[in-house]
């Protein structure tokens, strides 16, 4: 008797709302009482195009894009799930680590819409979602794992045992792998975010063509330093003159060793990431790894990580690209998952505070 009324539990729908930088995300997912998340529908605005003018994200400017586009992207998804807002079970949302006013206009939203539908509202940690994202994917992991979490001004290795049991093994020092992308390609004359842009230089470069330092990687441990890889991408600029004022376009052959600078720095940070990875994988035993986060899109660390791990009988996961970057997606899964796992309870009680510096550890 107790089997058949298990079968007719309805799922939770969960509704989404992430906004801790300069993308605005909402999604909604399907939550069984067991079982795997469903994503049922989600819509993103990047706000590339705004920022690019400025080199890098104005929090002020990200705010205020966050309260035009996340209305008007609630109605996009319940639309295209073919649901009612008041289908809505529970209302997830970023509740740090962040922007502070970026992550207010998204805590605002959800505890509106929570009130105004009399839901319960779970704020979600954003690097959980990250962590969590490859649940999502065609091929999803099973736990435990090494997770490499590389996203925006994070890196950090993680054994990752279940839904909320993370152990760091660990971490950036100072700059992370997707700051050491960005700042180096700023040196560079390339445009925000300069992540991709430095990747699709480097393509067409030599990985060897200049001599760039692998920090910390015989450190003897598991943490990050990239602060001083920039540096020396800035001391090869300034050698050949190029710190303030870049070769002309027209120059083929300045522009092949700018390829070439580009590729050395690539080579250099996904270098580092695949050895560490390794080094926790032999640490801990575990034959499974997990990467996610914006950094996790690179084509190179893909290709050198699966290659190695391939030859070593070790699985790999990733989101699905379109799921690399911040998104509604992820925030709705984690929520979905902690709920499931009894490790969260959503609350009616809108209390409106987020945590701009939020250590996943203490979640």
């Amino acid at each position: 008797m107790s089997a058949v009324a298990h079968l007719n539990v309805p799922d939770r729908l969960i509704l989404g709302v992430e906004s801790s930088c300069d993308e605005t995300g909402v999604a909604l997912v399907s939550v069984p009482q067991d079982g795997e998340v469903r994503l049922l529908a989600h819509a993103l605005h990047s706000q590339i195009d705004m920022h690019q003018a400025y080199g890098g994200v104005v929090p002020e400017l990200a705010s205020r894009d966050h309260i035009r586009r996340v209305v008007p992207l609630v109605r996009q998804v319940m639309k295209e799930a073919g649901q009612p807002l008041s289908a809505v079970d529970v209302v997830a949302f970023t509740q740090g680590p962040g922007l502070a006013g970026a992550l207010l206009v998204g805590a605002g939203v959800a505890c509106a819409l929570g009130v105004a539908l009399g839901k319960p509202l779970l704020g979600v940690h954003h690097l959980e979602g990250h962590l969590l994202s490859p649940f999502l994917s065609a091929d999803p992991p099973q736990f435990p794992f090494v997770a490499l979490l590389v996203s925006g001004g994070h890196t950090q290795l993680m054994r990752v045992d279940g839904v909320g049991s993370y152990q760091i093994l660990g971490e950036t020092v100072d700059d992370a792998a997707g700051e050491a992308f960005d700042k180096s390609a700023k040196l560079m004359g390339l445009p925000y975010p300069g992540g991709p842009h430095l990747s699709r230089l480097a393509a067409h470069g030599r990985s060897d063509a200049f001599e760039l330092p692998r920090p910390m990687l015989h450190s003897g441990n598991l943490d990050f330093s990239f602060a001083g890889l920039k540096t020396a991408v800035r001391t090869h600029l300034v050698r050949l003159g190029w710190l303030d004022a870049l070769p002309s376009p027209d120059d083929e052959g300045a522009q092949a060793m700018l390829a070439d600078l580009a590729a050395s720095t690539q080579a250099a940070i996904v270098e580092v990431l695949v050895k560490k990875t390794l080094a926790a994988l032999k640490e801990t035993g575990l034959k499974r790894v997990v990467v996610a986060g914006g950094v996790g899109a690179n084509a190179s660390l893909r290709y050198q990580l699966n290659d190695a791990c391939r030859r070593r009988h070790i699985r790999v996961h990733y989101p699905e690209l379109h799921l690399c970057t911040d998104n509604g997606a992820m925030i709705a899964l984690a929520a979905g998952m902690r709920l499931q796992a009894g490790l969260a309870q959503a609350t009616r009680d809108p209390v409106f505070h987020v945590k701009p510096r939020w250590d996943l550890s203490a979640i």
